[in-house]
């Protein structure tokens, strides 16, 4: 799993002394760790999805930082965020391109808008980005 992956990665970090990894996978232990703790709460078990969504989520706050540090003009900050993404990007799967959106679209015997982005949610969550899936199913559709 995604998840002890993260953990073996963090290890890794530890020995090679690499704070800008450490940094980083700090966090996102502690997100995932925290989620884990909310599922189970709640009766539920922690999924490869929930893991991957919470990577998606802090890489959208990595970019979002780094744009403040760009307009802010702090490049040693910038240099060490763009190590950070490059890193987080490594464990997010590859996202699926608008033609292989459109393949499986192709294949539903219902092409309605709420049947596809349930398909899509349920089967490849994580996978593809959900806007996509709306605009190439607009594209299809009209």
């Amino acid at each position: 799993m995604l998840y002890d992956e993260l953990k073996k990665a963090n290890i890794e970090a530890l020995k090679q002394r690499d704070s800008n990894k450490r940094a980083v996978l700090s966090v996102l232990l502690n997100k995932i760790k925290l989620a884990e703790i909310e599922k189970r709460t709640s009766g539920g078990e922690l999924t490869e999805a929930d893991v991957v969504t919470i990577l998606q989520k802090s890489l959208k706050e990595l970019n979002e930082e780094k744009e403040a540090f760009v307009r802010a003009g702090r490049d040693e900050m910038v240099k060490s965020l763009d190590g950070q993404i490059a890193f987080v990007e490594t464990y997010l799967p590859k996202m699926m391109s608008a033609d292989e959106i459109r393949q499986v679209i192709e294949t539903l015997p219902d092409k309605s808008v709420p049947y596809v982005m349930k398909h899509f949610k349920n089967n490849y969550a994580g996978k593809c980005d959900m806007r996509e899936v709306q605009t190439v199913l607009k594209s299809l559709n009209g």
